[in-house]
């Protein structure tokens, strides 16, 4: 049996590549990393997690994301087995140690007999085979050159921005205080895995300032900001309104200062744990393209953070996507060359976990490829469903753009399962009939 190709170990390869391999198919992984670097990663691992360590919520009731891991769970996935292998307590959040978990899909892979990791870099896109490309969102230059080649468009890009992490022991738990917002979660540790930081509006309007005049990373020559709303800078948020973080990333609402209980806080920055030691903790919503010298000062500015040390600073990188509309099928094959997949970011979907989970749907469409037979995706009533039909058709090409996934992508409810009802209602109505289908797609196979 001819074996599968897949270009790429980042979440969607992983996952791909662990798929295929469920199905009895040979796989062979390619990965540039660690022969070819990207400024953004810091090991050759696989599944390496670079702009936080959260898979969001894991609410499969109330949250299009949870049904999303309900689904791949439910799949076999690779992806969520080692989140929940190595999960952190973060209220209604999936967090992981990033580094555990990154090491456990490396070694659950090197350990399964049908997958091969090759080192090197792959600059052309294959005339034949059966391939899947997971290169994410930082595809080399010589790789997104070759793409652009076939395609005969250039790819679409925006700029997502890393936020920055901090050593625990430096924080002032004098002035912060542990709490998830409305004390959310099922275990004291839950309710606790969020360090709060809170500012009155003196404080607040200070750091506005600040942070309007720090100094900020320039594009280069034929970049353009043109930003994900999911992933904002917290610098061109500022820019949009002076109250806008105020209702974003650093609303106070659900949290009750515990050294002051009688006070409300004007604005809050919350601070979520980053590993199992509990020794690091990433500023939540607090992407930045500011310079390194200016993110010391302005967010030591911060309350409780006056003396932070930080295990690493922001960054900004240029992330490219392809116009997936126009360039791929509901087998997410690139009409031009139907011998390749895509998967991952790289088509157009935002996070990790829509990443993953278009790898999982690619590894087992191109499984099912190599065995002579054809998989049809999942119903777009399903959390995958729904956003493979959004890249390959659903979205408009013309003013595509990355997307989580989101019940609005779900296609809507009769009378009868919500309807004109509220979201209590509405909302476990989208994700039981998303469980049902999905159940009875993996059933048909």
């Amino acid at each position: 049996m001819q074996p599968v190709n897949i270009v790429g170990a980042g979440l969607a390869g992983s996952e791909a590549a662990w798929q295929v391999a469920r199905a009895g198919v040979p796989v062979i992984l390619h990965e540039m990393r660690p022969t070819v670097a990207t400024f953004a990663h810091k090991t050759g691992d696989c599944a390496e997690m670079v702009c936080s360590n959260s898979f969001r919520s894991d609410d499969d009731v109330m949250n299009a994301v949870g049904q999303l891991h309900w689904e791949m769970r439910a799949a076999g996935g690779l992806i969520m087995a080692m989140a929940d292998r190595h999960r952190l307590p973060a209220g209604g959040a999936l967090a992981v140690d990033r580094d555990a978990f990154s090491a456990a899909v490396t070694e659950t892979l090197r350990a399964e007999p049908l997958v091969r990791i090759v080192a090197g870099e792959i600059t052309e896109l294959p005339t034949d085979g059966n391939w899947i490309v997971a290169t994410g969102p930082l595809t080399s230059d010589a790789l997104a050159g070759a793409i652009r080649r076939v395609t005969g468009t250039e790819a679409l890009a925006f700029f997502d921005a890393i936020a920055p992490i901090v050593h625990a022991e430096t924080i002032d738990m004098s002035v912060a205080w542990e709490q998830s917002r409305y004390d959310k979660g099922e275990s004291d540790a839950e309710r606790r895995a969020y360090i709060n930081c809170p500012m009155t509006r003196d404080e607040y309007e200070a750091f506005i300032d600040a942070l309007l005049a720090a100094d900020k990373t320039e594009f280069r020559e034929g970049e353009t900001a043109g930003y994900f709303d999911g992933c904002l800078p917290i610098e061109v948020m500022a820019e949009r309104g002076r109250e806008t973080l105020r209702h974003g990333p650093m609303k106070p609402v659900g949290l009750t200062n515990a050294h002051k209980p009688q006070e409300k806080a004007y604005a809050v920055v919350q601070l979520r744990r980053d590993n199992a030691l509990g020794t690091l903790y990433n500023i939540v919503g607090f992407q930045t393209k500011m310079k390194y010298g200016a993110q010391t000062q302005v967010f030591r500015m911060i309350p409780g953070l006056q003396n932070a040390s930080f295990a690493r600073l922001g960054g900004i990188h240029r992330n490219s996507f392809l116009n997936s509309p126009t360039l791929l099928d509901d087998r997410m094959r690139m009409r031009q060359r139907p011998n390749l997949r895509f998967a991952g970011q790289v088509t157009g979907v935002e996070g990790y976990v829509e990443s993953a989970a278009m790898g999982l749907l690619a590894g087992r469409m191109a499984a099912a490829q190599a065995k002579g037979a054809e998989l049809a995706p999942p119903p777009f009533t399903t959390a995958m469903g729904a956003l493979v039909n959004h890249i390959t058709g659903g979205a408009e090409a013309k003013t595509f753009q990355p997307m989580n996934v989101n019940f609005g992508l779900f296609p809507p409810l009769d009378d009868a399962r919500g309807g004109r009802r509220g979201r209590k209602d509405r909302y476990p109505a989208y994700t039981q009939r998303a469980k049902d289908d999905f159940s009875a797609w993996l059933a048909a196979q």
